[in-house]
């Protein structure tokens, strides 16, 4: 039974979290349930943008300070104990004389250890509720911490035989306007938008990204014009030999993402052509891909694939992602994959 509850105030947490995607980078998304001693649920709240209050705390100050006096704080990631942007989470909770904290998992950040001043304190600690969710909800963050790197989403559009182009270059329009509306709201959600020159060059787009924002072009030789429109509007990094290690006479992808996150960026939407989506593949640098797989046929093996990489002997060698969501755009089938083990 309490199990069963406290699953139930997870999930709750969880759609709460999620109010603050696009807007608590480079933070987690938090969600926070409170119930009083008769368990009832008395407040709510999230983390709803970055440097302003975190769930923990958003919930608490909407109450007066003995309502939830012996009462259970639900939240989806441990409670901070250290300051930052805002004060520690854990005296707020120990101050408020709330009975028990249940979390979903642990914060990957060393400073954090919210739950040794809880359980000092007295509180009982329920941890490991929906944790697998939880982790997935935040894999950015846990990336950033963990490995401190951006989190990579690649992004193709294709033919049902994997062309994004024909062999003479031609790929406007593969997928349907329907789609390119769904990729032009995804990009809000992603700290940087990175393509190639080739990219440039060939398509000329405009990639309009919003403040905060910035867009990454891989130009090694300087090649691109900076009368493309690409240029004509937002925050730009090239990465070229100048700035960047090179690695086989190309440009190190890892050294790129490191610069990038060293200027602040958690996460990366990549646009590319199929010679660049293969290298990224190629160096383990993906995390997920969606795929706009548009009910077209090109046959033609000389058209372009959506990844150019290296030919295998064994279906083993692949590389594994799992479907975790799929969606129909207008004709389309959009397609989310993960890469395989990824929590």
């Amino acid at each position: 039974m309490q199990k069963s509850l406290d699953e139930k105030y997870m999930h709750m947490c969880l759609e709460l979290a999620e109010q603050g995607r696009g807007k608590v980078s480079p933070n987690p998304m938090v969600g926070c349930v409170i119930l009083d001693i008769n368990g009832n649920i008395v407040s709510k709240g999230y983390h709803k943008k970055y440097g302003e209050n975190h769930a923990e705390r958003d919930a608490l100050l909407k109450l007066r300070n003995n309502e939830a006096e012996k009462g259970t704080l639900y939240v989806n990631l441990e409670p901070c104990s250290h300051y930052g942007k805002t004060p520690p989470c854990v005296d707020l909770i120990i101050e408020r004389k709330i009975k028990r904290v249940v979390i979903a998992s642990r914060d990957p950040n060393p400073k954090v250890n919210g739950l040794s001043k809880l359980k000092e304190s007295g509180i009982e600690v329920t941890e490991g509720v929906l944790e697998e969710e939880a982790r997935f909800l935040n894999r950015i963050f846990f990336k950033n911490i963990t490995q401190k790197l951006p989190y990579v989403v690649l992004k193709t559009a294709t033919t049902m035989d994997g062309k994004i182009a024909t062999k003479t270059g031609d790929s406007k329009w593969i997928t349907s306007e329907e789609s390119r509306k769904e990729v032009y709201r995804m990009r809000e959600e992603f700290d940087c938008i990175l393509t190639s020159s080739n990219t440039v060059i060939a398509d000329n787009p405009t990639m309009k990204v919003n403040e905060g924002q910035i867009k990454c072009i891989l130009d090694k030789d300087n090649r691109t014009s900076k009368d493309a429109k690409i240029y004509q509007q937002g925050q730009i990094y090239i990465a070229n030999k100048d700035n960047t290690s090179l690695k086989n006479n190309q440009l190190d992808l890892r050294n790129v993402l490191e610069e990038l996150y060293h200027r602040g960026v958690c996460s990366v939407f990549v646009e590319c052509g199929g010679r660049l989506a293969g290298a990224f593949l190629r160096e383990n640098l993906v995390d997920e891909i969606y795929q706009f797989i548009a009910p077209k046929i090109v046959n033609d093996n000389s058209a372009k694939s959506c990844f150019d990489g290296d030919s295998l002997e064994k279906i083993a060698d692949c590389k594994r992602f799992r479907i975790y969501d799929t969606q129909l755009f207008g004709e389309d089938i959009m397609i989310k994959t993960i890469l395989k083990n990824t929590p």
